[in-house]
């Protein structure tokens, strides 16, 4: 079952998975404010950097996926890694993308690890998927310290000083809230959001899967 609903202008299919119909917006906002994360009008990275350890959503994501001829334009941003690697929207197109926005203090952030994990390491020889971590708070000793903890292996941009990867999404089906997981198709478009905790591998694995075939099929 499908249902439909409108995201700055574009009709989006709520799922979860493939099994069910997602709430609407007002249902993720209710769930914002019961669970004290930042939402509203404010810039993604003030949001994020406001400093206080509540600005994150427990519990299972709920996914959005975007139809592909309701996609917006391709998202746009540069950035460096933690290891001095440039990072671009541009470079990684014809890949399947997966952004992961995370801090170290919060505690969804740390659930979903493992997850993140797995499916990376699923496509670790691939090179038709690429895993990019979105640090919007920590700076770089506190970011290195988690991912020593949890074995993260895939590049971190530190986004907390300049937004520029949160801010690259806004217009579009943007994070919103931490932990939130965002799929980019081959042309650099937003597919799909999980917002909030990567709650096991089998959902981020067939958003991940369907965009490789769709790419594969265009």
């Amino acid at each position: 079952m499908t249902g439909t609903t409108s995201e700055n202008g574009s009709s989006v299919r709520r799922t979860r998975g493939r099994l069910a119909t997602i709430a609407g917006v007002a249902a993720v906002a209710a769930a914002l404010v019961l669970t004290g994360c930042s939402s509203g009008n404010d810039s993604l990275s003030k949001q994020y950097g406001s400093g206080t350890t509540q600005n994150y959503i427990s519990g299972n994501g709920a996914v959005t996926e975007v139809a592909a001829d309701e996609r917006a334009a391709p998202v746009e941003f540069s950035a460096e890694d933690t290891d001095g690697d440039a990072v671009s929207a541009a470079d990684l197109r014809g890949k399947v993308v997966v952004l992961n926005f995370w801090y170290a203090g919060c505690p969804p952030c740390r659930a979903e690890a493992k997850y993140l994990n797995e499916v990376h390491d699923d496509y670790a020889d691939s090179d038709d998927v690429a895993f990019i971590g979105v640090n919007v708070r920590d700076e770089a000793g506190t970011a290195a310290a988690f991912e020593r903890t949890f074995g993260v292996e895939y590049p971190t941009v530190l986004d907390a000083r300049t937004g520029t990867v949160q801010l690259a999404m806004s217009g579009q089906v943007a994070p919103n809230a931490v932990p939130a997981t965002i799929v980019l198709d081959t042309k650099g478009r937003v597919a799909a959001r999980v917002l909030g905790a990567v709650d096991g591998t089998s959902i981020l694995k067939t958003l991940v899967s369907d965009e490789l075939d769709a790419g594969k099929a265009s």
